[in-house]
């Protein structure tokens, strides 16, 4: 069983922004790959759907490249993520308010929706620019602050 999963999808997605957001010209896919140790092949596909999402614009020729649509400050982290990966939290394929469950698991469905709301309570605030500053917001830095956030746990 898997716990909330970050895809390498959206791992490198956030890394190549972040690339872009510290840059003051356009960078080429080859340059932010590079730069991150991503795949090259792998970040054009993703490159694609950030373009398509509207977090990024590119340009052809020599003075060409890749460069965030909007200042970093206004692409959240939960914006990078749904552009390459679909909804924060889903189960079994559908949101959280499409599921309903009976008897003894009738409750369940308000786990899942609390679970997605404490996703967008950290990830939505957060930006490029909080992160490419080391400087986190909110909840996500109280979480981060604790020790017992460092720690991973093994069922």
């Amino acid at each position: 069983m898997r716990a909330v999963h970050i895809s390498a999808k959206a791992d490198y997605a956030v890394r190549a922004l972040l690339e872009l957001a510290c840059s003051d010209r356009p960078l080429t896919a080859e340059e932010v790959a590079g730069a991150q140790g991503i795949p090259s092949r792998f970040l054009g596909s993703i490159l694609t759907d950030l373009r398509r999402a509207g977090l990024v614009t590119s340009r052809r020729g020599t003075d060409g490249g890749y460069r965030l649509a909007r200042p970093a400050r206004e692409i959240s982290v939960a914006d990078v993520m749904r552009a390459t990966d679909g909804p924060l939290a889903e189960v079994r394929g559908l949101r959280p308010e499409m599921t309903s469950y009976t008897g003894a698991a009738e409750h369940l469905q308000e786990v899942w929706i609390a679970t997605r709301a404490a996703l967008r309570a950290v990830l939505e605030p957060i930006s490029l620019d909080h992160v490419a500053r080391g400087r986190l917001p909110g909840p996500a830095a109280r979480f981060a602050a604790t020790s017992d956030a460092w720690a991973s746990r093994r069922g």
